[in-house]
């Protein structure tokens, strides 16, 4: 539905007076809910790949492998696992409370606002979506107005299946319509995008007390350790780096490579670009396997990048060819790149790789370090002591050893980002964590032990057990 600031308070409202019903569902009641979920996915799994098609041109095994299995991945570990996850926990006593039962218990926060992005846009809306559903909350969806026949198809998808009550997209033009629901006052925000909007969806959460999940992206590095098997290397970084043609948050930003293996890595990194897409650069624009940037917008902003890198003493060992009106960008590899080129102030977001060459294992980590924390880190090579040194010297939302992006995968792991990468975690139980409010369940006995400490202060008896109690646990 499209939505003026009346219209989404009147929706808001209305989520409002239905959110302690789907509080109360069951976790039967929920598990059907995402069993219909998943049985309209896969009836309408074609129109969705069209639409992602035009879209940006992603071809429909790419759109299964990235979109559809996925998601369904997700629904079947939320419908397996949901009865347990809702179940209350006991927890140990205290010391000082012998009598008293404790327990955790996971209740739903209440109306919730996920807002997704482009490059991904179905997955990475049904994704949280699952969770918040599974965690019996209303939710209002914003879908991306930059792959517009997705978003229509999202709205379309889950308007057949709920109620705008419970479930409701909302579609309109990207700063303003956000800006108009964050303006009201959510228990929860799950926002996808870059650092930069974050921030200002961040601002807007904490002036209304809300729960807030981003997940951003940033710089993603990858290190290539002396003695890496630099083909297998080369065949990972590149599928990584061209899958949805770069425009993936924990897609490799850059490469840092040991020095004077630069082009052997590059030699690598070609041939296996031609075994993806043809042998030549003309056989790659006209491949059905390698997707279009989002916009002309973007394909500029990297064709700007590359050529001043190009222009400040960096070499394009193959690539760098851009037709900005086709949305197409060629696989590229840049050596002899310096960090203050601008291809090193920003996350590329498409298939372009940059290679910094590193005499020492401890120079490589400096670089790292000297920059905000990544979403994800990949790291290649053998060196069982070289690979613990990048585990405890860095830090990153995810790291990956010997692979890459296959991390987002598994979904009994958290994936989320830290500091500039994004604050707090999806995917399974985190999912469903995220959109629960954790609550403390505490139930007295027929005795209070609390009672001996209440005033007047400085009884003989209260000293007594003061006493004992220092004694027992060591506190004297």
């Amino acid at each position: 539905m499209n939505a003026d600031r009346q219209g989404l308070q009147a929706l808001f409202d209305r989520q409002g007076a239905n959110r302690w019903r789907v509080a109360a569902s069951s976790s039967a009641e929920r598990v059907a809910k995402l069993a219909h979920l998943r049985a309209a996915i896969l009836r309408r799994q074609e129109e969705l790949s069209s639409a992602i098609w035009e879209d940006f041109r992603k071809s429909p095994f790419e759109t299964w492998l990235t979109e559809v299995f996925p998601s369904i991945e997700e629904i079947d570990v939320a419908m397996k696992r949901l009865r347990s996850w809702m179940r209350e926990r006991s927890v140990p006593g205290a010391f000082v409370l012998p009598l008293a039962s404790g327990a955790l218990r996971y209740e739903p926060k209440g109306r919730v606002l996920i807002m997704s992005p482009w490059n991904y846009p179905f997955h990475l809306l049904i994704t949280p979506l699952v969770a918040a559903i599974a965690a019996g909350n209303c939710i209002i969806a914003k879908p991306s107005n930059k792959t517009p026949r997705t978003s229509a198809f999202i709205a379309s998808l889950l308007g057949e299946l709920f109620p705008l009550e419970e479930v409701a997209v909302v579609e309109g033009a990207g700063a303003t319509l956000g800006e108009s629901l964050l303006e009201l006052p959510f228990d929860h925000v799950f926002f996808t995008g870059s650092p930069q909007v974050g921030a200002r969806v961040g601002e807007a959460a904490a002036r209304v007390h809300a729960g807030l999940t981003l997940e951003l992206g940033g710089k993603s590095p990858t290190v290539l350790l002396p003695g890496a098997d630099i083909k297998d290397a080369a065949a990972k970084i590149m599928w990584g780096k061209c899958l949805n043609a770069g425009q993936t948050c924990i897609a490799p930003d850059y490469l840092l490579c040991p020095a004077g293996e630069e082009e052997q890595f590059s030699i690598a990194a070609r041939k296996v670009v031609q075994t993806f897409y043809g042998h030549a650069e003309a056989d790659w624009r006209l491949s059905d396997c390698f997707p279009r940037i989002v916009d002309c917008k973007a394909c500029d902003r990297m064709s700007r990048l590359v050529k001043d890198a190009v222009d400040r003493g960096a070499t394009a060992q193959f690539g760098g060819q851009f037709d900005v009106a086709e949305r197409y960008a060629a696989p590229t590899v840049l050596t002899g790149v310096r960090p203050e080129m601008l291809i090193m102030q920003e996350e590329i977001f498409g298939p372009i790789l940059p290679v910094i060459s590193y005499s020492n294992l401890g120079e490589a980590l400096d670089f790292i370090r000297g920059r905000p924390k990544p979403l994800a880190l990949y790291v290649f090579g053998k060196d069982r002591g070289a690979l613990e040194r990048v585990k405890t010297g860095t830090t990153s939302g995810s790291i990956c050893i010997n692979d890459l992006i296959v991390q987002i995968e598994n979904p009994n792991l958290p994936f989320g980002g830290v500091g500039m990468s994004g604050t707090g975690s999806y995917h399974g139980f985190f999912g469903f964590k995220t959109f629960s409010h954790e609550r403390n369940v505490v139930v007295q006995g027929p005795f209070s032990v609390a009672t001996a400490f209440y005033p007047p202060y400085g009884r003989r008896a209260q000293k007594l057990l003061v006493s004992a109690i220092k004694k027992l646990r060591g506190f004297s």
